[in-house]
Order: structure tokens, then sequence, then C-alpha cells
């Protein structure tokens, strides 16, 4: 068996054993290999092992990643930070974004997703930790920002993301999952329907899916020590800096 087929055997187990746990069916948990700075054949690779869905934070890395695969079966979600100049390639080559913070990112996208391609699925991001350094609208803006979404074209809004601050107790790691899926069911309580909550790493996969995530993005479990993004092939083309994002 290869390094790749035993990290991902690995990470499958995991993600089984805090199902089970938890009292949850594993099959609703969809994995994210997050494959940010890793070249286009570890990606490869990965798929061969039968992960079909990648996660990509920086737009140019991602797009050379996209043509060099060229599968049109690999799901492709944007988990980066965004900037406005970012959208257009955004919207037209990724299946899902997870990092949409503010209307006016959710209103270029929409304007920007090409007639011809499903809607663009997306998540909310929210800073349930209130870091400066992180992504996210604040809590308290998630409905508003919900309702807002939810009207443009082209887009279906799914549900909410976040990237919490480190932690190592699990119960600490689990508290901002779980005030990210109470928050979710309250917005659900007004009318709009979500079903997503991406939310869980390699560190914290167990305290994610003990709170219901239904989305886990893994990198660092799935492809080893990350690169530096000054190293990776597209370097840092977001323009954001590779510590801002933490997906992984």
């Amino acid at each position: 068996m290869s390094t790749t087929e035993n990290r991902l055997q690995a990470v499958t187990g995991r993600i089984a054993r805090a199902a089970a746990m938890a009292g949850r069916n594993a099959q609703e948990i969809t994995l994210i290999a997050v494959s940010k700075t890793q070249p286009a054949d570890a990606v490869r690779a990965l798929a061969a092992a039968g992960i079909r869905q990648f996660g990509e934070n920086y737009v140019q890395e991602a797009l050379e990643k996209i043509q060099a695969l060229d599968e049109p079966d690999i799901i492709w979600h944007f988990i980066g930070p965004i900037q406005s100049n970012k959208t257009r390639a955004i919207a037209t080559h990724f299946d899902w974004v997870h990092s949409v913070d503010r209307l006016a990112i959710a209103e270029r996208l929409s304007n920007q997703r090409p007639d011809d391609r499903p809607a663009l699925q997306i998540c909310l991001q929210v800073n349930m930790s209130g870091e400066a350094s992180k992504s996210g609208c604040e809590p308290t803006s998630a409905p508003a920002l919900v309702a807002a979404i939810a009207r443009l074209p082209r887009l279906q809004l799914r549900g909410l993301m976040t990237v919490p601050a480190p932690q190592s107790d699990p119960a600490l790691q689990r508290e901002p999952f779980d005030r990210l899926r109470e928050l979710a069911h309250a917005i659900s309580r007004t009318g709009t329907m979500l079903d997503t909550l991406s939310m869980g790493m390699s560190d914290d996969l167990e305290a994610a899916i003990a709170a219901g995530s239904t989305m886990i993005r893994i990198g660092t479990a799935l492809f080893g020590a990350r690169v530096p993004a000054a190293h990776s092939p597209g370097g840092t083309s977001s323009g954001q800096p590779a510590a801002s994002s933490g997906q992984q």
C-alpha cells in the first residue's frame, strides 16, 4: 500500500470512529482534501486513491492544477480568502466556495458565474473565535448576510463555514463548532434552510464531527507536511498570506 493510500485509510478510519462515537453515519460527512501548495502529482495520486473533492486557497495555483488534472468529475472547493479581482476566476472554475464573508463578494460571484454552469454552491464563513487574523463575518451579521445571499441568482447558499482558533483540548475545540451549528439551526428556523457545516481540519476533525460537521477540510493528514507557500506552484497568488486562512 502506498503512502498516499495509508494516509487516506488513516483519515477515513478517524472519520468512521468519530462518526460512530457521535451516533452518526460516516457517509453523511464529506472529506475535502486540502491541496494548497501541493503539486499536481500529489493531487493526482489522491484522486487515483478515490478522493474526488479538493480544496484550494490560491487561485492561480488552483487553476494550474484544475487544468493539469482535467478530470470533470472532480469537485473543486475554494476555501481561501477572496479578493475582488479573483472572483471571476473563482466563479468560472470552482464548484463550491466556502469563504464568502461579505455581500459584495457574493454579488460578484453571482454576476460572474457562467450561465452554462450549475449554481455555485456557497458557504458563508463566520469568524467564531473573533480573531483579527481570520476571515469571516461576525456571528451577529450572519443571519442578514444569509438572507441577502440566498436571494442572488446563480448561487445556492448551502451553509456555514468556520476556522476557529487552534486548541489542544477537545472540549475547547468543540465549543465554536457547537456555536456554529446552533447559529445554522437558528438561521434555518427563519426560513433559509442550511444543510452544510464546513468545519474541522486535521487536528480537530473529531470535535467537528461530534458537533455535526458535514464537510471536513483535511490537508496535512492526507498530504504530509505542507510545502511553504513561497515555494509552492502559484505561491500566494490570492494576494493573502498563507497563515491567514488556516484551512488544513
